[in-house]
């Protein structure tokens, strides 16, 4: 497995990249990716924005905006739980794509919010099984605010958050499932 870290070397924002290389390197094995696999973690140093996207499936590219993978509470310096969060949301995806099982999913700039909320629910309850810490009601909150508020809403979350060998099919339907209630929630 070849993890590479752009920029090699950070300039503005305190960031080991050698540290983000280990932990990107567990994050893919934990996964179970193959051995041959060739990341790509980009990230732009001069932003203090958060935005995260897997800009390429084979190779996977994940790019990153630096504010993203920076401490809450000390800015400039990295936090080590963002960046597994982040691979993990992303890698999953990419392990995802290449099971047949899975199915079609649509292609990642074609994904709507509440899908990718939806897809990032079933990745980090994985990913919190295989060790990795996650803050799950930062990510229940996230849902919410796509799906609406509603128990219809939480218990897809739930379901997704906890299962294992879902299709895009399923991931899916919880989603449309979840934005029904809030739509029928919101007519009443």
């Amino acid at each position: 497995m070849s993890v590479t870290v752009k920029p090699a070397e950070f300039l503005l924002v305190l960031f080991d990249p050698a540290r983000i290389v280990a932990i990107v390197e567990d994050v893919a094995r934990r996964l179970d990716l193959p051995d041959d696999v060739m990341i790509t973690f980009d990230v732009d140093e001069g932003s203090p924005l958060a935005r995260t996207a897997l800009t390429s499936i084979d190779p996977p590219v994940i790019a990153v905006e630096g504010g993203a993978l920076e401490e809450p509470r000390r800015p400039r310096y990295l936090s080590e739980e963002a960046v597994a969060v982040t691979a993990a949301r992303l890698l999953a995806r990419v392990a995802d794509r290449r099971d047949p099982h899975f199915g079609p999913a649509p292609a990642e700039a074609s994904l709507t919010l509440p899908q990718a909320d939806a897809w990032d629910a079933y990745a980090l309850g994985r990913a919190e099984r295989l060790g990795i810490e996650v803050r799950q009601p930062r990510w229940r909150y996230r849902f919410r605010m796509r799906h609406g508020f509603t128990d219809t809403a939480d218990r897809a979350f739930d379901r997704l958050w906890a299962a294992e060998g879902l299709a895009w099919a399923d991931i899916e339907a919880a989603s449309v499932e979840a934005l029904a209630a809030r739509e029928g929630a919101g007519a009443a």
